[in-house]
């Protein structure tokens, strides 16, 4: 009786971040007074500590959410919580990692990861151990005196998931960070922050379009439709083992059963997203 009391408030603990009800509608850019909703009614959960993709076809709003989640952006109507307090302006509890290049290029990459604790007024002895650190736990140790343009891909990601890593967010979002690596450092990177989320046990938001990278990865994957008014229309549970390797995982039936069962799900999406965009470039 007394271990259930006790387990009690942990199932009640408030999502690290939630959407209820969110749609976003925006002004049409091409056609004046029209409106264009890019989500709808969108409910979404992140529990502390664990791992959700979102997989859709291009277009469906996944950045949108993210952005959502950032408090980048107000939703036009609906609800975004954190750790249970609504969310007013930027998400101090989140890091955000973007698929385009978020270094500085006058900046080398001891001083780009030392940026935001400096913005955040950290001494600086202080701020230049901390990011020494993290250079070091993304195998960069010994190229802090780097600049972005001396680095390759890689190793300009590495830089970045430090820069976020150094502000020891309770949230992590992650808009298709690695779509445009070669699929070797990819991996090497999809490893290495498994290996950091494990480690530190962060709540993350994972947007991609690839849907081995969302298996491989997290704990839950949700399956956004084709917009425009996207909505989830599917969740699945990846109940693989971990640690994992995600190379390796992909060989295993259970990852190949995973894939099939939600590809039903996203196929028919993905077909409808190729016929939107084929619509708006013959429009």
């Amino acid at each position: 009786m007394h271990h259930d009391s006790a387990a009690a408030p942990s199932a009640a603990a408030p999502s690290a971040l939630a959407l209820d009800d969110v749609s976003c509608t925006f002004a049409a850019r091409d056609q004046p007074g029209r409106r264009y909703t890019a989500v709808a009614d969108v409910s979404l959960r992140v529990a502390a500590g664990e791992f959700v993709s979102v997989v859709g076809p291009t277009g469906c709003g996944k950045s949108t959410l993210l952005n959502v989640g950032a408090g980048l952006l107000a939703p036009s109507t609906g609800t975004v919580t954190v750790f249970g307090e609504p969310l007013a302006g930027i998400n101090r509890r989140a890091g955000y990692m973007f698929q385009a290049e978020s270094l500085m290029p006058w900046r080398s990459a001891l001083a780009n990861v030392m940026a935001g604790l400096e913005f955040r007024g950290v001494p600086a002895a202080q701020a230049r151990a901390q990011a020494e650190d993290w250079l070091r736990r993304v195998g960069l140790g010994a190229f802090g005196d780097r600049y972005p343009h001396q680095m390759s891909g890689g190793m300009r990601k590495r830089a970045s998931l430090a820069q976020v890593l150094v502000l020891d967010p309770d949230i992590i979002l992650m808009d298709e960070p690695f779509s445009a690596l070669d699929i070797q450092t990819r991996q090497l990177m999809e490893n290495e922050v498994l290996a950091l989320w494990q480690s530190k046990k962060k709540a993350v938001l994972f947007i991609t379009h690839d849907l081995d990278e969302a298996i491989a990865m997290s704990d839950r994957v949700v399956v956004m439709s084709a917009g425009p008014a996207s909505r989830p229309i599917g969740e699945f549970t990846i109940d693989l083992e971990r640690p994992r390797d995600v190379a390796e995982v992909r060989t295993t039936p259970r990852f190949i059963e995973l894939h099939n069962a939600i590809w039903q799900v996203l196929r028919d999406e993905v077909l409808k997203g190729y016929q939107q965009q084929l619509q708006v470039k013959a429009g």
